[in-house]
């Protein structure tokens, strides 16, 4: 076997030859078996041409959602040229149905060859761009099935996985913490006005990108009015003694997160954009194996994917994503095999913040994606929903986790047809 990696560094496992692609001269693709990074082809994307491969296999083939990236453009015509071809995905579009042409394009180019006319049949809708909405759900799906796609849901083929349980947890935030916060909600109401009396699409297209802006504003600050009552959740969780996985999307959240943590001398590895190829699995391993490292602090994007942190059966949401299938995926690193106990998932949540938005979002999205990907409607399906919840009831949640979360180790065992 022959892994190519991007760059120099990290540990040589036996039976594997490393070639690295920034060294100096040219790469020969000559295992038996080559294993490569995205974003190593486009690189060496003339010497994959160049080869006969019987067999390319494009692995979590959502990383080629977005047909305009150099890993894009650069992995297709590998993968239409090969004899088979073959993508794997449990969630092959994280957001939109957009995100599926071009991996249907890389598989049958004959059927999904014109992005315009994808777009206007199965894309319609939406607020920002052009092809950002969802539309003839049944039909995509029933195409799909019948040219490429052979679906499989963990529930069928994972029958033992344990349970996972999701609950929306919210917090109350005192009027310092969102006084920052409430005007832009009045600027956006003033902007919605604005929009629905413009007169010409130069205006319209002006003020959705002022508003485009704001609700990202709206997404930082929300981040920064929480802390204080996400802090405050993380003292009941460390009060468990139990293992447990956090994740943020903000850089100052994931930072006051991990200082409250070693503030409370609760050991803790932290994952996210900045942290080095080279060792993130050192820290899995870590996480895994040592019952004095509680936490693992994670950025949704980067510590939400390709990672196995089953040593954790409660995992927590400070924030939320727009995007449904980095979520679904950030929950899975502690849902997957080798997990032995049902799976508590968190929801941090407060009125009045970027919350109210996502929330609703994300639920939307879902459903689209599962109308087009398993024919029928899905979404976050949570235990409670309140729309004007007390602190009595947030303490009532608060109590209920730390039952399941003391009772939780008392449960554990002793012991050329191309197709997604």
């Amino acid at each position: 076997m022959q892994v190519v990696l991007p760059q120099t560094g990290g540990s040589h496992k036996a039976g594997f030859r490393l070639v690295y692609s920034n060294t100096k001269g040219d790469i020969r693709l000559d295992g038996v078996f080559n294993v490569i990074s995205y974003d190593v082809v486009p690189k060496i994307q003339s010497t994959l041409l160049d080869s006969d491969f019987k067999i390319v296999i494009a692995d979590e083939s959502h990383f080629m959602k977005n047909g305009q990236a150099k890993r894009t453009i650069a992995s297709l015509p590998v993968l239409q040229k090969a004899k088979y071809a073959v993508l794997l995905s449990g969630t092959p579009a994280l957001s939109r149905p957009i995100e599926l042409f071009p991996q249907l394009q890389a598989l049958y180019p004959t059927v999904y060859k014109n992005v315009n006319e994808y777009g206007n049949r199965y894309c319609k809708g939406g607020f920002f761009g052009m092809f950002q909405g969802a539309s003839n759900h049944e039909e995509l799906h029933n195409l799909m099935k019948a040219t490429v796609m052979i679906r499989r849901l963990k529930k069928d083929v994972l029958s033992q996985l344990p349970v996972k349980r999701r609950q929306q947890v919210f917090l109350d935030l005192s009027e310092k913490d969102v006084k920052h916060v409430r005007p832009i909600f009045q600027e956006l109401e003033t902007l919605k006005i604005k929009i629905e009396s413009a007169d010409s699409k130069e205006m319209i297209d002006s003020l959705k990108f002022t508003q485009k802006n704001l609700i990202t504003k709206l997404y930082t600050d929300s981040a920064v009015a929480k802390t204080p009552a996400v802090l405050d959740f993380l003292g009941t969780i460390i009060e468990a003694d139990c293992k447990f996985l956090i994740f943020a999307h903000h850089q100052p959240l994931i930072d006051a997160i991990e200082q409250y943590l070693v503030k409370k001398k609760v050991k803790c590895i932290r994952i996210d954009g900045q942290t080095p190829v080279t060792t993130r699995q050192t820290l899995v391993t870590d996480f895994q194996n040592k019952d004095d490292i509680k936490a693992a602090v994670l950025s949704i994007k980067s510590g939400g994917y390709g990672l196995t942190l089953t040593a954790a059966s409660t995992v927590i949401f400070a924030e939320l994503s727009w995007t449904p299938g980095d979520i679904i995926q950030a929950e899975d690193r502690a849902h997957r095999i080798g997990q032995v106990s049902s799976v508590n998932v968190y929801y941090l949540l407060s009125h009045g913040t970027i919350d109210d938005f996502i929330w609703g979002a994300v639920q939307g999205k879902l459903e689209n994606l599962g109308q087009m990907l398993d024919g029928q409607e899905k979404t976050l399906d949570v235990s409670q929903i309140d729309s004007r919840p007390s602190p009595s009831k947030q303490q009532k949640t608060l109590d209920g986790f730390l039952k399941r979360c003391s009772t939780s180790t008392e449960d554990q065992p002793s012991t050329k047809h191309p197709r997604f």
